[in-house]
């Protein structure tokens, strides 16, 4: 089978050639020939499946092929010639470190994109990112001198920045926080001192500690488990090792236990049990019975833990720590009791959801679900005979609540989804500023309302006649309002329909022009006072008479026929009657 090529680094490189380059594939041992397009260059066969070469002199892109005896490969594996600005260094940051190596170096300046190597006089660094103008490596290690630092790309290789190696400083300590702790180790000591960077180990005697932080001046570690005795500290870094400091390994008490809060619980676990006693520091488990429970708090005197599960039963609750294992206090698992509701306040809604429902009851403590259907609520507080949800969203029709607990799923009670009632017409859109007069709403869903508004002053004697209509006595108020209806669907808006009420003052006459006519009637009477815009009834002794409303302040009527002498004029809006102006009919 031909040789298989399948890439090259770099892929591309100057026109003048010599960029030295990796070719990746199968197939290679035997290899006779490498060529750049139709020119061939020299190679070094590395293995069967890679080889290293440099380019020849060249332009534009050409594919990559290996020949050997077996054949050409014959894979699309292209190099571009491309003409790269050489790189250039301007500054290193920092300019020296360890002989040890390790430092992170930045490299600034230009054309340092697709960096291939980047050398401390012969040893090449680690790369850690690059861009066009930055290299990021880790310097590698060194021997006390200045060494020349240089960066190469496909464009070549840049000018030279000096880097020294120092000596590093000898490592002091100078203090141990704390300078004891327990046999079984795993507290936190912090070493403090100078020349720490860097540290390679830091010894508990003859055991290794587990380094969590490092800088210049401290060390924080894990300290090991030891024996009870004291053993010399010491940090190791490239500067050597540091002196000896005391540290001391105690043996921990046995811990006692002398209290269970509560001493019993449901079998679903989940419930707080506080552990009193002694010697408590440092726990490493709690067990109840062979269960282990979950710690949330811990002191010398006092474990805080979440129970798990269990069965009906009594068992044996322990506490260990580095020091060993608690004497035994008894905890009692009991069948929790299934939940039982009574109640719900209130028991219909929104559609959408959103409003409070209490759920009253018995055996409710650990609610872990309450449905509406088969909708779970949000569940805001829980007790015994309490749980107060946010009630989920549901379709307008009939739905069940139960309430879960770890006894089980309580009986169902039933809840009522309510659609939002809508109000689209009144009887009467006019009205008495005092109010007093019962006016009609006409709508939807208007059957379970509870309160009618004359824009937020409440009506009264609100009563329901259908699903569309109800009647309310309009209270006292002023201009034009929005009438709304709520309900346990929730309150209506002025979004549909006409359900606009304006409150009109009452009319008042101040004058009748002519006061007096023939009693034959059909004489023009102009009507003089005010809130007379919306006069619908002119009568003279209780007689109707034809009129027009010509503005807030004049109504113009024709005198109906009478007996001589003197009758009131009286005249009317929805806002009530006027006071009474007399009028004389004359004899004819």
């Amino acid at each position: 089978m031909a040789p298989i090529v399948t890439g090259i680094s770099p892929n591309q490189g100057a026109p003048e050639g010599n960029t030295g380059v990796t070719i990746t594939g199968s197939g290679f041992t035997g290899a006779t020939l490498v060529r750049f397009g139709s020119t061939p260059t020299n190679f070094v066969l590395v293995s069967d499946t890679q080889i290293t070469a440099r380019t020849p002199p060249g332009s534009g892109t050409v594919m990559v092929t290996v020949t050997a005896p077996t054949g050409t490969s014959t894979q699309n594996v292209l190099f571009t010639y491309t003409t790269v600005a050489a790189p250039v260094l301007t500054t290193l940051s920092p300019a020296s470190g360890p002989t040890s190596g390790g430092t992170v170096v930045t490299l600034s300046g230009i054309n340092l994109a697709g960096v291939l190597s980047v050398k401390f006089g012969v040893n090449s660094a680690t790369m850690l990112s690059n861009t066009a103008s930055q290299v990021v490596v880790v310097a590698p290690a060194g021997v006390l001198s200045s060494v020349a630092v240089t960066v190469t790309t496909v464009g070549g290789t840049s000018n030279a920045l000096v880097y020294t190696y120092v000596a590093a400083a000898v490592p002091v300590i100078s203090g141990l926080s704390p300078s004891s702790g327990p046999v079984s180790g795993g507290n936190l000591v912090t070493v403090t001192g100078s020349n720490l960077s860097g540290v390679l180990s830091v010894k508990f005697g003859v055991n290794s500690a587990t380094v969590l932080s490092n800088t210049a001046s401290q060390v924080v570690v894990v300290a090991p488990a030891g024996s009870p005795s004291s053993v010399a500290v010491t940090v190791t870094t490239v500067g050597g090792t540091s002196n000896a400091l005391v540290y001391t390994y105690v043996a921990a008490a046995v811990p006692v236990i002398s209290g269970l809060s509560p001493s019993s619980g449901p079998v679903s676990g989940g419930n707080l049990v506080t552990v009193t006693g002694s010697n408590l520091s440092g726990v490493l488990s709690v067990k109840f019975g062979v269960n282990s429970a979950t710690v949330l708090s811990n002191t010398a005197s006092q474990v805080v833990v979440v129970a798990p599960a269990g069965s009906p039963s009594s068992v044996a609750v322990t506490v260990t720590t580095v020091g060993g294992t608690s004497n035994a206090l008894v905890y009692t698992y009991v069948a929790a009791a299934v939940p039982v509701i009574s109640g719900l306040s209130p028991s219909s809604g929104p559609v959408q959801g959103g409003n409070l429902v209490t759920v009253t009851g018995s055996n409710l403590s650990g609610a872990i679900s309450v449905k509406f259907g088969n909708n779970p609520a949000t569940v805001l507080s829980n007790t015994a005979t309490q749980v107060v949800v946010t009630a989920p969203a549901g379709p307008p029709s009939a739905t069940t609540v139960t309430v879960t607990t770890a006894g089980g799923t309580s009986n169902p009670l039933p809840y009522f989804y309510v659609a939002a009632p809508t109000v689209n017409d009144l009887s009467a859109h006019f009205g008495p500023a005092t109010g007093g007069n019962t006016v009609a709403v006409f709508g939807s869903n208007l059957t379970l309302a509870s309160a009618v508004s004359f824009g937020g002053n409440p009506a009264t004697a609100v009563l329901v006649i259908s699903d569309s209509q109800l009647t309310a006595t309009a209270p006292a108020g002023a201009g034009t309002v929005v009438v709304t209806v709520t309900t346990p669907g929730g309150t209506s808006t002025a979004a549909t329909g006409n359900p606009y009420y304006t409150y009109l003052a009452a009319p008042v006459l101040s004058s009748l022009t002519p006061s007096h006519g023939p009693d034959l009637g059909g004489d023009a009477i102009v009507l003089g006072g005010s809130n007379l815009t919306y006069t619908d009834a002119v009568t003279f002794g209780g007689v109707s008479a034809s009129f027009a409303a010509v503005s807030d302040t004049q109504v113009v009527a024709t005198s109906p026929g009478g007996a001589p002498g003197t009758v009131n004029v009286v005249a009317h809006t929805p806002a009530g009657d006027s006071n009474v102006l007399p009028y004389v009919y004359d004899p004819s």
